[in-house]
């Protein structure tokens, strides 16, 4: 009987998206009439807000009119406004009746992280672009739903971090959506609400794997392939002590769990452990390792970022998971969604026109003091441009600093794919870096070479004449010859990527390109510190292969400096 109810349930639930969905493409053939509708429905709405009164949402008719009333910002144009919210002055960015459900706290650019609103309105927006999302993604792969959803393996971190002076929740949007989830289609995802409260980052992945491997997942959900890569490497590295969990129907007490959250997944720890155990034990005796292709059987897909930096964690996966497909997630932020894949194997998808509006700066002018700005439909395929959002969480005309570019058009809706953030930019001597010209210089030198980086960072450094260092752990390159073929080879790559580097190294104003080894286990720490220093979260957490502060490379420490 019970299986029966799940399996009603979520027949619902996809019914249910699948007609959202349906709306959704409808709309895509519409852009211009729902973009305008959404704009001016949300002005209407916020008018007698501080923000509406001060940029005189009143007078507002047209997104020409928008355009001169409210100026492009940052998060710290917006903060002002922001922080009375948090006062508890809600009708500093929104009209009567809003409901603040949270702040979604993300990474800023400053030391303290942004805290985004959290609107009814934003939420419902929230969960059903991942409603269309996900049934889309689900009926590409329709063994995922054949006879009930597979299981599910998706983190979340917690909602409840902080609080405001007025007493509301701060912390993640996923960790809020978790807990909000029907309790039947709750149990498809391997994952409880209670375990966003784990806040080591290891203890979490061995949760998820203790959690997981006794049951036959259909599919792996994150923001970036690097956390699907580290649980799968967990997984093989303490196969021996997961299995004895299994057996024994624990979870070892050297992680680091709080003590009301061991006690709410205690349930979930006892099921089918011992076959598993016995299952798993076989594989490792069988091939020495423990691995989610065997472990998981019936895997169907992984989805995740495929765009900008991710390319280089992409290469990471047949070795953990075969052959199984990619679908990209989106892009995706706490400010809001902005795009819909619909495809597997392609960071590209369909603008989200149904729940913000957007505004594109085209690339050559994001630095202009009064950017020309284009809507959705004025797009030309192929160029590269900075988005925009107007957001249900009080953001207008929001700089995020994502560069993207559209690969074409769904009806009149533009297909964009992300390639960097725009903040991600290094110029010690004009050469303009860029991350997007990193990654492709180094998923090149690494095709040539012929072998591949886990992780990798690059990083400017001063000097008489100054240069960048690109940071790798030594394992990943065990030998000051193969530093040295790699830092040669980074270098001509970058040359030929981008002339102004090039330039900038002919005129010997940059030196080389120089190859520093890290000890192992030098990426989690980083990964700790940045974390801890911006309020972000694990699965927000976006390693950077390049950033342009010359103070960072003065926190690590390196493989052949210690002795």
């Amino acid at each position: 009987m019970f299986k029966l109810i799940k399996k009603l349930v979520g027949q619902r639930q996809a019914e249910r998206a699948r007609s959202h969905a349906r709306a959704f493409l409808a709309q895509t053939e519409h852009t211009v009439q729902v973009q305008h509708q959404l704009l001016l429905a949300q002005i209407a709405r916020n008018a007698e807000s501080a923000f509406g009164r001060d940029h005189h949402f009143k007078e507002i008719r047209s997104v020409a009119d928008f355009r001169k009333r409210v100026p492009i910002r940052g998060y710290e144009g917006h903060e002002p406004y922001i922080a009375r919210v948090r006062q508890g002055e809600t009708s500093a960015l929104f009209g009567p009746d809003t409901e603040i459900l949270m702040f979604a706290m993300t990474s800023g650019t400053t030391d303290r992280p942004k805290t985004i609103p959290v609107t009814r309105e934003a939420l419902n927006n929230y969960r059903e672009g991942w409603l269309i999302w996900g049934i889309m993604a689900f009926d590409a792969h329709p063994e995922i739903i054949k006879n009930g959803l597979k299981p599910i393996l998706q983190l979340a971190s917690d909602w409840r971090e902080t609080e405001t002076p007025s007493g509301i929740p701060c912390g993640a949007i996923t960790g809020l959506t978790a807990q909000m989830q029907n309790p039947f289609v709750r149990l498809v995802y391997c994952m409880p609400p209670a375990a966003s409260r784990i806040k080591d980052i290891e203890s979490k992945y061995y949760v998820a794997l203790r959690l997981s491997t006794y049951r036959d997942v259909g599919a792996t959900i994150a923001a970036n392939p690097s956390t699907i890569l580290a649980i799968a490497r967990l997984g093989d590295r303490e196969k021996a002590t997961l299995i004895r969990d299994l057996r024994d129907g624990t979870i070892d007490p050297k992680w680091q769990i709080p003590n009301d959250v061991r006690k709410a997944i205690q349930i979930r720890t006892r099921w089918k452990r011992k076959a598993t155990a016995k299952r798993l034990e076989a594989i490792v005796n069988e091939t020495g390792r423990l691995l989610p292709k065997d472990y998981w059987p019936n895997f169907q897909f992984l989805a995740n970022w495929t765009g900008g930096t991710m390319g280089a964690y992409l290469r990471g996966y047949p070795e953990f998971f075969g052959d199984a497909p990619i679908r990209d997630v989106g892009l995706i932020a706490s400010e809001g969604r902005m795009t819909i894949p619909v495809e597997d194997g392609t960071p590209g998808g369909i603008l989200d026109i149904r729940h913000s509006f957007f505004e594109f700066i085209p690339e050559d002018q994001v630095d202009r003091e009064l950017p020309d700005t284009l809507e959705a439909h004025e797009l030309v395929e192929g160029e590269r441009y900075f988005i925009l959002p107007t957001t249900a969480g009080g953001l207008y005309r929001y700089q995020i600093h994502d560069l993207v570019r559209c690969v074409g058009f769904y009806g009149t809706t533009p297909l964009l794919e992300f390639l960097n953030k725009g903040a991600h930019f290094s110029s010690m001597t004009g050469e303009k870096l860029s991350e997007f010209h990193v990654v492709g210089a180094v998923a090149e030198a690494q095709r040539v070479i012929g072998f591949r980086l886990n992780a990798y960072i690059l990083l400017p450094t001063w000097a008489d004449t100054p240069y960048y260092s690109l940071l790798v752990e030594a394992g990943d390159v065990p030998s000051a010859s193969l530093a040295e073929l790699l830092a040669n080879e980074v270098d001509l790559q970058l040359s030929k990527i981008n002339f102004e580097y090039e330039n900038r190294r002919s005129t010997q104003r940059l030196e080389a390109v120089r190859v520093r080894r890290l000890l192992q286990g030098a990426w989690a720490e980083f990964q700790r510190r940045r974390l801890q220093k911006s309020g972000g979260t694990v699965e927000q957490y976006k390693q950077p292969c390049l950033l342009s502060d010359l103070a960072v490379i003065e926190t690590f420490q390196f493989a052949d400096e210690v002795g």
